[in-house]
């Protein structure tokens, strides 16, 4: 009986231990130990202007403004060259804006033209918005996707156009976060996630023709 003891404490103590062996350390235990992998490729892309739409997001002052978004305001002049050269070439053109703006608080350079859509919404533009009826009502295929921050608007709302079969691009110099690390993140995340890497393109706003 007591060898028989022995060997049932010496299995439960294997047992309460199994869960430590197969799970190893959590990522906070590693997390300085992470290798950042290796950038992403920038690749020039040349799009259908009549089945492309340009996305601002979010380039309200709420949200993009020198104190709390410097890198929002730096990308604000590539993005309106882009925006000139995609209105030149009869692109459709959508906003988006953060919840509580108005289109008057849309950074001058970048402000829409009479006609251009406006939807309001959190991270996901199209939630509750309808945006989906927008691009698909002018046949659109691919978006190009520009704004702030990275991690949210940008990040949500090229995965759903991922989602919803859309062919997406993201000029990496047309989005902006409060740190780089949610732009690095953001940029390593769309080409590498299930189903919205194959859909995503990384470029510049100078590799993007019409």
């Amino acid at each position: 009986m007591k060898g028989g003891k022995k060997v049932g404490y010496l299995f439960l103590g294997i047992l309460l231990s199994w869960p430590l062996c197969v799970s190893g350390q959590t990522v906070i235990d590693e997390w300085n130990a992470i290798k950042v992998p290796p950038a992403p490729q920038v690749k020039k892309v040349a799009v259908d202007p009549a089945s492309t739409a340009l996305l601002l997001l979010d380039f309200n002052k709420q949200t993009c403004n020198a104190q709390t978004r410097p890198r929002c305001i730096s990308s604000i002049p590539k993005v309106q060259k882009l925006l000139e050269r995609a209105r030149a070439a009869n692109l459709t053109v959508v906003y988006s804006l953060s919840a509580g703006a108005v289109p008057a608080d849309i950074a001058g350079e970048l402000a829409p033209r009479s006609g251009e859509a406006v939807v309001t919404s959190g991270p996901d533009k199209f939630l509750n918005t309808d945006l989906d009826s927008i691009l698909r009502d002018k046949k659109i295929k691919t978006v190009i996707v520009t704004g702030t921050a990275s991690h949210g608007a940008v990040l949500y709302t090229a995965s759903e156009a991922a989602f919803r079969g859309m062919k997406v691009i993201v000029p990496v110099d047309g989005m902006s976060a409060e740190v780089l690390y949610a732009e690095q993140y953001v940029s390593w995340h769309l080409v590498n996630a299930p189903r919205v890497s194959a859909q995503t393109t990384l470029s510049r706003t100078d590799l993007i023709t019409f």
